[in-house]
């Protein structure tokens, strides 16, 4: 049982994701109902976690090992609230070399775990002018700039076993959980910061020119980041319900006499700063759920 690695090609079969389910059913009695990706920065939701049961990424079979800074590579189990949860301490990214079926491999086999909720949380740059960095951004919608090109998870066979051959993306974010999150965010104190907006992939690893950010808003985009839609098109596929969670970690260039530069150490200094009202607002969110 080998793990992937970035340069595999593989489209993996149901057997596989079976089997991956089933090695990790059997290493812990954890059930977990609801899932959580953390982005660059945000592994710190997965301590929040009480009775923990943690796996390296390369212990698993078949599974992707993370390679970006601020990204852990384990998988904790345990309760977060009292309810059971299981949390993915870093991401894999289609820049990293992984084909878009690797990237979203963990998304069904949580599907296979018996997950219904799929909370996936990233830092991103902010579009919308009235945006400041620090900002929580819920996601109401996506833009799938890869998937214009073709890069959908969801091409090539269907298995129907996860869902249908043509799934609607309409209602891609809850909205109820996008209404529970904002009861949270007030009882929290947060909402003074809580946005709700329209997030866009790009595919990386370069930031983004200040004509393709100015393209960006131009086509409704209020913040923009490498990650997350794909784990979105796989989990409603599935029929998870999913909410999504950005953190404005930088303000988009989009002037040509700025001097401003986007860079990855800004991204983790702001995630830090901003981590730990994040943490509470998905750990308040939990308890209503």
């Amino acid at each position: 049982m080998e793990a992937a690695s970035p340069s595999s090609q593989c489209s993996y079969s149901y057997e596989k994701y079976k089997e991956t389910a089933d090695w990790l059913l059997t290493q812990t009695e954890r059930r977990p109902k609801v899932a959580i990706i953390c982005g660059s920065g945000l592994g710190g939701l997965a301590e929040l976690l009480d009775d923990k049961t943690i796996f390296p990424y390369k212990d698993i079979p078949y599974f992707p090992t993370s390679t970006v800074q601020g990204h852990a590579g384990q998988l904790v189990f345990g309760k977060l609230q009292g309810c059971e949860c299981v949390c993915m301490k870093g991401r894999f990214h289609f820049y990293e070399g992984y084909d878009i079926q690797t990237v979203t491999f963990p998304v069904r086999v949580f599907f296979l775990l018996g997950v219904e909720i799929l909370i996936v949380t990233n830092a991103a740059g902010g579009l919308n002018d009235s945006y400041s960095v620090g900002d929580i951004m819920l996601i109401k919608d996506h833009i799938n700039m890869p998937g214009f090109a073709g890069q959908n998870p969801l091409c090539g066979h269907n298995d129907a076993r996860f869902g249908v051959r043509f799934p609607c993306m309409s209602d891609a974010y809850d909205r109820e959980l996008r209404v529970l999150s904002k009861q949270a965010a007030k009882e929290q104190g947060c909402d003074s910061f809580l946005q709700e907006g329209v997030y866009c992939m790009l595919a990386g690893p370069t930031y983004e020119t200040i004509a393709e950010s100015r393209v960006l808003q131009k086509l409704g985009a209020d913040a923009v980041g490498m990650s997350t839609v794909p784990e979105v098109v796989v989990a409603r596929h599935c029929g998870m319900r999913v909410l999504g969670l950005s953190l404005i970690t930088n303000k988009v260039v989009t002037d040509y006499e700025s001097s401003e530069r986007a860079n990855h150490e800004e991204v983790l200094r702001t995630t830090e700063h901003r981590a730990q009202d994040l943490q509470r607002l998905v750990s308040h969110l939990v308890t209503k759920l």
